[in-house]
């Protein structure tokens, strides 16, 4: 008994420090949020009652949390997973009339026939959350003759947003999980001339274009929105320990386990940012940014460059056209 004591108390003092120790360094921003803050934290006092989000990968990780506090709060979710009993699942406990849906973003019939049955529940969407995704997978795989994180990451959410914008809400929220590993996609940002990845192929690289896809898709989604209400923002969570990170290599696993205690975000603090950037009621005002710690955060450089934004749309279509 005394031993559980102290082993709890050891471990208070080791989360005190943690917290402490990230203030200092990453201290609240604008928002009145930052790094430590939870989802429950940014949505508190929030009345979500009536409001339909769809929550991609909803059945474990960032997903999971993001749709449970958001249910807590009075939303509807409309959740995604790879089958239909994994989001069936998922959703079961949240309450507020619920759904799965099966969409797995590798294959264009899963999400198309995803699309065509939130359409035919006919609710109208106040936010997407495109939140599933792959990692740093460590050889080349493909899907359609593209490469995979490629077409996962970005071709099958950006087939399940425009197939849904007109279930959007005319003040509803796109919001893109990105990452700040973007900054690891190739110099030219994007290797149109090498999508299958057969030229060559990295990893973290290949990781990186992805969600820096995800990061311009956003950019030029909101450029497309302007005029309306609608809105369109990418954002960082946060380097979480979750399933994501089940192909990174066993060194990558030790350092996550020596440094997590102290620099890595928690399920509930990555889930916050999403969450703010989804319905916090400042966050209605931004579209086209890029969120880090719930707050306007500075992607690379050339993610500014709407030319690029413009050729991955029409490549995208093209993509998805021939599909």
């Amino acid at each position: 008994m005394i031993f559980r004591i102290t082993s709890l108390s050891a471990v208070n003092h080791e989360k005190g420090v943690r917290m402490s120790l990230v203030a200092l360094i990453k201290p609240k921003g604008p928002s009145g949020f930052g790094y430590g803050t939870t989802a429950e934290e940014v949505t508190q006092g929030l009345d979500l009652s009536g409001k339909n989000i769809l929550v991609t990968g909803c059945n474990s990780g960032l997903g999971e949390e993001t749709a449970r506090v958001l249910a807590k709060r009075g939303a509807r979710i409309l959740g995604t997973a790879r089958t239909v009993e994994k989001a069936n699942a998922a959703v079961a406990p949240l309450g507020n009339a619920s759904t799965g849906f099966e969409c797995e973003l590798s294959d264009p019939k899963s999400v198309r026939s995803c699309v065509d049955a939130i359409k035919k529940d006919g609710v109208k969407l106040d936010a997407l959350i495109c939140n599933a995704g792959i990692m740093a997978l460590p050889e080349l795989k493909q899907a359609s003759g593209y490469e995979l994180q490629f077409f996962t990451n970005h071709i099958g959410h950006f087939i399940l947003v425009n197939g849904l914008l007109d279930q959007l809400k005319s003040n509803g929220r796109v919001v893109m999980l990105s990452s700040s590993a973007h900054a690891n996609a190739p110099r030219e940002g994007i290797q149109f001339d090498n999508l299958s990845g057969e030229k060559s192929y990295r990893p973290w690289a290949f990781y990186g274009q992805s969600k820096f896809a995800n990061l311009l898709f956003a950019k030029e989604l909101a450029r497309r929105f302007a005029g309306t209400e609608r809105t369109a923002n990418a954002l960082h969570p946060g380097v979480i320990k979750t399933n994501l990170a089940r192909h990174m290599n066993p060194l990558a696993h030790v350092a996550f386990g020596v440094i997590g205690p102290v620099f890595l975000k928690s399920i509930p603090q990555g889930a916050a940012t999403q969450t703010y950037v989804a319905v916090h009621p400042h966050a209605a005002a931004h579209s086209g940014k890029y969120f880090a710690d719930c707050n306007i955060a500075s992607p690379r450089r050339d993610a500014e460059d709407a030319d690029m934004a413009r050729k991955l749309w029409d490549v995208s279509e093209k993509i998805v056209s021939g599909l």
